[in-house]
């Protein structure tokens, strides 16, 4: 991993194949860069792939702050212009969606096109409430288990048990602050309104049933981003870029073909 300063807070990144066209990696909530492994192992073939470890998680410092996505934006921004990354393909794996979608809105400059793989947007408000209790149990004295008990119910029965056990034996990795802020902010108090309506670059969300096309309104995404195209991945659950990677692989090189600049 390499290491980069800004303002105080240690960021830390995987940057492979130094070549044009650039990729950048977006983890999601309480993961780090390696939760993108086997995307960034085959683009790196023919891409620049930064894979990162947001504010907060894995090697990057985390700060006693509030971790929202316009933060987490913020600094993927700034990252990008630090290494000369123009135009990347910001893809983002859950919450990392979420984050891409805001940079697309409040940095509008710096993509070239953004993906969003499993990530949830415009989530019901029954199933809101429903996350309120997510956040309870993790704001509590046995956080770490009880981050395990509400990733676990992202897997299906089909997935792989071994990759599943892997997984949740070795997350969070991300402090009890951090996963609570996070949490709220791309959960339970986030309104991707303004973002999806400003996002002008090529966008796609690649969605598992289970979760990320069942918890959101998927068409009023299209409404408020017209350039929106949908896919779809079978017999996964939540975490399909480590369960079935040959399918997001597959999805992620049409995409890419179509819009990368």
């Amino acid at each position: 991993m390499q290491l980069i300063e800004k303002d105080g807070v240690t960021l830390a990144y995987e940057d492979i194949n130094p070549g044009p066209p650039p990729m950048v990696l977006v983890h999601g909530w309480g993961c780090d860069h390696t939760a993108l492994a086997a995307q960034a192992e085959f683009f790196s073939k023919s891409h620049r792939v930064v894979s990162v470890d947001l504010r907060g998680h894995g090697k990057s410092d985390a700060p006693d702050q509030d971790y929202t996505m316009a933060v987490f934006a913020d600094d993927l921004a700034w990252l990008c212009e630090r290494l000369g990354l123009i135009k990347p393909i910001m893809v983002g794996h859950s919450m990392g969606g979420n984050i891409a979608l805001e940079l697309a809105a409040r940095h509008p400059h710096v993509p070239g096109s953004i993906v969003l793989l499993n990530s949830v947007v415009f989530m019901p408000q029954a199933i809101v409430d429903m996350q309120k209790m997510v956040l309870d149990a993790i704001s509590g004295s046995d956080y770490v288990a009880a981050y395990r008990e509400s990733i676990s119910r992202m897997f299906i029965p089909t997935d792989d048990v071994s990759k599943k056990e892997h997984f949740l034996a070795s997350h969070p990795k991300a402090p009890q602050h951090v996963l609570t802020s996070a949490f709220v902010n791309h959960i339970t108090q986030y309104d991707g309104t303004s973002a999806a309506t400003g996002c002008r670059v090529p966008v796609a969300h690649i969605g598992d049933v289970t979760t990320a096309v069942s918890h959101s309104d998927l068409t009023r995404f299209q409404q408020l981003t017209p350039q929106l195209s949908l896919g779809l991945t079978l017999e996964s659950g939540h975490f399909a870029p480590l369960i079935v990677p040959d399918q997001i692989l597959k999805l992620l090189v049409r995409f890419v073909a179509l819009h990368s600049e």
